[in-house]
């Protein structure tokens, strides 16, 4: 049977962590596995999301199934949360999935069960794990230009001249905030732009919503996705809990579908559903239950919202102070994008003999593609890493 087999390429992040697992260089810094790390370097458990756990465990009488679609609670809590009152809720069906990653696999099967001979169009460039899943789903994969490289910032004006020229047998996947691998991100101007472009032509949006809360705000990030839903009438947004409530080992998320309308939601519904059966069969409780409990109690929702916003502002303080570091030592503001960028994320740029350069001789580990993980910042080592990054240019 297995002699069939050829060794599947690795993924490069694992094979990342390995290298920095190994690495026995007590100065090392990881700025690879994307995840948020605090001050200590732990990716913490949330103070709200362990309240939620105590009172779950507390009160909890059964450990039955919850159903293929999921904990009602915590879809109505997303849903909520994701689109306020964006759209009519009769139009709106979720889906409680393993994962952001398993909400995508869901809708992207569902998509093209609905339309096979339709091209998914990617951001260039996007999550390295977008375009594998694409096309095992089946799809017909292209891609969009996003990134300048030159200037580290989003490439609106191409990226809108591509958009336009779509129609409804197109796909576009978008990242609603805090591009991965990026850091670039669109405004609300920008936002509402490609909105219209998309109710223009026709072209069916699937949205990727893996770091709402992470940006500027829950407001603010949710700003984009719910500009493109108001305007088209049916798209699909994958939510992922991991990051901005800490549950990654967890995989929470959910698969949102807005329809035209009521009936044609349940009908769309059933086939996501079916989906879900022949896949995993039913979700995961115990990370819906946690987002559900905290969302729906005012006192946990307020602590959780102030603990996200703690780290969202860790986050935007490590980018200033590196981007301040590396001004000061080169005089130059070549680096000023990472205090724009916004989200877990930034591409410095870098070559990947650079990348080598940095993780041989300093120990400091990135993606290939020199994406950083600012969350993986040591605070106290932030001048060592400017010095770092400015000796590969040497």
């Amino acid at each position: 049977m297995f002699e069939t087999l050829t060794k599947a390429p690795a993924d490069k992040i694992l094979a990342l962590m390995g290298e920095y697992a190994a690495d026995p260089r007590k100065e090392k810094i990881d700025l690879g596995v994307g995840v948020y790390k605090d001050e200590k370097g732990v990716t913490a458990i949330m103070t709200s999301v362990a309240k939620a756990e105590h009172r779950i465990h507390t009160n909890a009488t059964t450990k039955t199934y919850v159903g293929i679609s999921g904990n009602k609670g915590f879809n109505a809590a997303v849903r909520e949360l994701v689109l306020a009152d964006t759209v009519d809720a009769k139009r709106v069906r979720l889906l409680q999935a393993p994962g952001g990653t398993g909400a995508l696999a869901v809708l992207m099967e569902l998509l093209y069960r609905a339309k096979p001979d339709a091209t998914l169009w990617l951001s260039n460039p996007t999550w390295p794990n977008h375009g594998p899943m694409a096309v095992h789903a089946g799809f017909k994969v292209a891609s969009y230009p996003y990134f300048d490289a030159k200037t580290r910032a989003v490439d609106f004006p191409a990226m809108l001249a591509a958009l336009d020229k779509l129609g409804p047998n197109d796909i576009v996947l978008l990242h609603g905030c805090c591009h991965n691998p990026t850091g670039a991100n669109l405004t609300p101007e920008q936002w509402d732009q490609v909105a219209a472009s998309l109710a223009r032509t026709g072209a069916f949006p699937l949205i990727d919503l893996a770091y709402l809360g992470f940006g500027d705000g829950l407001e603010p990030d949710a700003y984009g996705t719910r500009a493109v839903v108001k305007a088209v009438p049916e798209s699909v947004i994958a939510f992922s809990g991991s990051k901005n409530f800490g549950l990654y080992r967890e995989r929470i998320g959910a698969a949102i579908i807005i329809a035209r309308d009521e009936a044609q939601a349940d009908i769309t519904n059933s086939q996501l559903m079916n989906i879900a059966r022949v896949t995993y069969s039913q979700p995961p409780d115990h990370g819906a239950e946690i987002i559900r409990t905290i969302l729906e109690d005012k006192d946990l929702r307020a602590e959780w919202e102030a603990e996200l916003a703690v780290m969202r502002n860790r986050m935007i303080r490590l980018r200033e102070k590196l981007s301040d570091a590396i001004k000061a030592r080169s005089n130059s503001a070549d680096f000023d994008f990472i205090a724009a960028h916004r989200g877990m994320f930034s591409l410095l740029g870098l070559p990947g003999e650079a990348v080598e350069h940095l993780k041989k001789d300093s120990g400091v580990y990135m993606i290939g593609d020199s994406r950083i993980n600012v969350a993986g910042i040591p605070e106290d080592r932030v001048d060592d890493l400017a010095a770092a990054i400015l000796g590969t240019m040497k």
